[in-house]
């Protein structure tokens, strides 16, 4: 194993084995099935004590990366389950990177149409205003997660020959001093029509997680209208909520 814990850090313990474990487990060896080293092992070669480790698996397991199996150990859930949190939203590319996922862009468009009323209702412009629409296909190396499509402000200024192919909000904050700040989000079920069928390599009627996602900034300026489609059986929408 090539990291290790850094015992001069302030990063409690359990993060960074939790990090350490979803590098692992994104290797060839462990998504082929092989099972991860028992805990014991593993603590031992990390330098932890037992209960620290078992917290990093506890929320692999949680999040449903890790599955324990009786009498065989833990081995790694080979569908490359992805998942969301709904009270620390990120952009795809962070949400996989987190979960140590290494992304696959299966298809990238980029061009201009006229903007539907809903759409430019949010944008508070007048319809059929010309809008930059980027729709991609993205997921695991092992197959498509999410169909997604986006609409963009026009007064932020893109043109549509930005690199599209790093973080999104990197490159709205960067190249244009826009950084986003909150996400207001639908999520509906629904079942794949042929379209959604072909881009996520599924069947027509297979269970499909819809959500629309409202990006704004500390201003309240509107930067993105969203709509994502993601894999019922890859896609995990995971809310917490606090009293």
């Amino acid at each position: 194993m090539d990291d290790r814990i850094d015992f001069t850090s302030k990063t409690p313990y359990h993060l960074q084995a939790e990090r350490i474990l979803r590098h692992l487990i994104n290797t060839k060896k462990y998504r082929s099935g092989a099972t991860l080293p028992n805990e014991v092992a593993l603590a031992r070669e990390l330098g932890i004590s037992r209960n620290t480790l078992r917290q990093a698996i506890n929320r692999l397991v949680a999040e449903k990366l890790l599955i324990r199996k009786k009498g065989v150990g833990t081995t790694v859930n080979t569908l490359g389950k992805a998942s969301s949190n709904a009270r620390n939203w990120m952009s795809f590319s962070q949400e996989m990177k987190a979960l140590g996922i290494t992304i696959k862009n299966y298809e990238l468009h980029i061009r201009w149409e006229a903007g539907a009323e809903e759409i430019c209702r949010f944008f508070n412009i007048k319809p059929n205003t010309s809008l930059l629409r980027m729709s991609r296909v993205r997921g695991s190396e092992q197959a498509p997660i999410v169909y997604f499509f986006s609409y963009f402000n026009p007064a932020i200024g893109m043109t549509g020959e930005e690199d599209f192919t790093q973080p999104l909000y990197t490159l709205l904050e960067q190249r244009y001093d826009v950084t986003v700040h909150k996400s207001v989000e639908e999520v509906s079920a629904m079942l794949a029509d042929e379209e959604l069928a072909q881009k996520l390599y599924i069947r027509v009627g297979d269970p499909i997680l819809k959500r629309k996602r409202l990006v704004i900034d500390k201003k309240g300026f509107p930067v993105e209208y969203n709509i994502g489609y993601y894999r019922a059986d890859s896609f995990t929408y995971r809310i917490e909520a606090e009293r």
